[in-house]
């Protein structure tokens, strides 16, 4: 083999640890997550310009948004690698899997959440950087380090830390918080539940081997069924409470109903069938919150 090959072979082979290296890191921010919370974002900017807001605000919340929800993604994986190690669906993860160490791992988190912040504070405002920070501060430390081992209703309470990034979104348009993000902000709040039983119910036995008291594996899966049927209901009447109480409109009004039963319908289904109707409801959930957000823009920049 000559000189030549054996170089272009070992430049080859760097650039792929490289890559391979980076998608670790990408893996930590659960990118999934960040993907969620960056429409919810997007859709409150909309809905407080009334349109499309200025590119480069736009441009700045966006990635102020994306390092934030990384950063706390990668401080959940550093906090919970003990028991990510224990539960077949995370042990893959970098950390577990021994591919980024701790350090760097809480390194690459506190380089990124410094970047957020300050992202947020001089390219956007102080207003929407503090409600970012506390979103974060709210995950990390009353989700992750406080609640998630120790009461099933951790994502209850937990999830108001997901339904921060609407009131950031307004604020970085409006320098204030406005209605539809409150709106926004109750919508998510009472989505997450059920979004997050759908998906426990099938990780019901990873969760007891870590000794993570979610729902199912605390109260059984009838409990866990009849919760999200009530909660899929309470999250159906709040979206509509919205028309009548003049925070969104006419066709806001139109889309939520239908989404609202469908969405009960899914949940009155997940209490016959077993596990492909948990996954079933868990799809459509990520669906639901996407055309929500979908209506409530048309909703606004129309009316």
């Amino acid at each position: 083999m000559s000189i030549s090959v054996r170089a272009e072979r070992i430049a080859q082979s760097r650039i792929a640890a490289f890559a391979s290296r980076l998608a670790d890191y990408y893996d930590l921010g659960k990118p999934r997550i960040m993907y969620l919370l960056l429409i919810t974002t997007a859709a409150a900017m909309l809905m407080a310009a009334k349109g499309m807001p200025q590119l480069a605000l736009f441009g700045w919340t966006m990635l102020g948004g994306a390092l934030a929800a990384m950063s706390a993604g990668t401080l959940n994986c550093v906090y919970d690698a003990d028991i990510d190690r224990l539960m077949r669906r995370t042990q893959s993860r970098p950390i577990p899997a021994q591919r980024i160490s701790i350090l760097a791992a809480t390194t690459h988190a506190a380089v990124m959440g410094v970047l957020s912040f300050s992202i947020f504070y001089f390219r956007v405002n102080p207003l929407a950087a503090w409600l970012s920070l506390a979103g974060n501060v709210y995950y990390v430390v009353i989700y992750t380090m406080w609640l998630k081992r120790r009461t099933p209703q951790n994502i209850v309470i937990g999830g108001a830390a997901g339904a921060i990034p609407p009131l950031v979104g307004w604020a970085a348009v409006a320098h204030t918080i406005g209605g539809p993000a409150v709106g926004l902000f109750a919508i998510i709040f009472l989505w997450t539940p059920p979004h997050f039983w759908a998906l426990a119910l099938n990780s019901e036995n990873d969760y007891a081997k870590a000794a993570i008291p979610m729902l199912p594996n605390v109260v059984g899966e009838r409990r866990t069924k009849r919760a999200i049927v009530r909660y899929t209901w309470t999250l159906a009447a709040v979206t509509l409470a919205l028309f009548p109480l003049h925070v969104m409109g006419a066709i806001y009004f139109a889309g939520a109903a239908v989404l609202g039963a469908a969405f009960i319908a899914y949940a009155v289904r997940l209490q016959r069938d077993g596990e492909a109707a948990a996954r079933a409801l868990f799809r459509f959930s990520l669906l639901y919150l996407a055309l929500i957000c979908a209506f409530m823009v048309i909703d606004r920049i129309v009316l």
